[in-house]
């Protein structure tokens, strides 16, 4: 399952900002940043946030903020600018630690070479399909030959390890060892080169441990 709201702007931070029809505010002042495109993208790995500049001028960067349960605002990230351009740049950023909410919001903060410092529009998506707790599910089909699917999901990002072992104990297969991000993940199990029988599989996802048993039928 994936979610994704996008919204276009035409926005000139500190400037002028404005989404679809609407009313802009300007001054006479030069325009630092056009940011054209912000979106935020739900997927496996987090929130993926993506945006697009037409120009910068005295670019220092974007530090990425996320609203909190308590509508405080936090960062968490920072992506360097281009400085002064006048081509299109295209930024990207995923947080792997949302918080657990529904809805998540998130601005970007642009900031200039000398310090000074301007908001964009905040940006909504909703983050229900993220996983509220850790859990290994039975794999599918169960009882299998060859193959077989195991799924699992994370609610933050953990180093996670998924090993299979036989009856003996003995590790035949590591399918994961890698740090993820919050989200639902399967992994395809292949035994095409195990004998029939009993098998266990073991998830450990930061302080999580659990297992699963499975049957090989050739």
């Amino acid at each position: 399952m994936k979610l994704k709201l996008t919204i276009l702007l035409i926005c000139f931070f500190s400037i002028i900002c404005y989404a679809g029809i609407g009313i802009g505010y300007s001054d006479t002042g030069s325009l630092p940043v056009e940011l054209t495109t912000f979106s935020a993208d739900y997927n496996s790995g987090g929130i993926s946030l993506n945006w697009t500049t037409a120009t910068e001028v005295n670019n220092h960067g974007f530090a990425v903020e996320r609203s909190t349960v308590k509508g405080e605002w936090l960062e968490v990230g920072f992506i360097a600018g281009a400085g002064n351009s006048n081509s299109p740049k295209v930024y990207s950023f995923t947080d792997n630690t949302p918080a657990a909410s529904t809805t998540l919001s998130y601005r970007l903060k642009q900031i200039d070479l000398n310090g000074s410092f301007t908001y964009s529009k905040e940006i909504t998506v909703d983050a229900a399909a993220l996983p509220s707790e850790y859990s290994l599910e039975q794999n599918y089909p169960n009882p299998f030959n060859p193959t077989t699917t195991i799924s699992y999901q994370l609610p933050m990002n953990s180093m996670v390890t998924l090993k299979v072992y036989n009856v003996l104990g003995k590790i035949v297969a590591e399918l994961v060892n890698e740090n993820q991000g919050a989200g639902n993940y399967e992994v395809t199990f292949d035994a095409s080169q195990l004998s029939s029988g009993i098998y266990f599989y073991q998830i450990q996802a930061g302080e999580y441990i659990a297992a699963q048993k499975m049957i090989l039928m050739k």
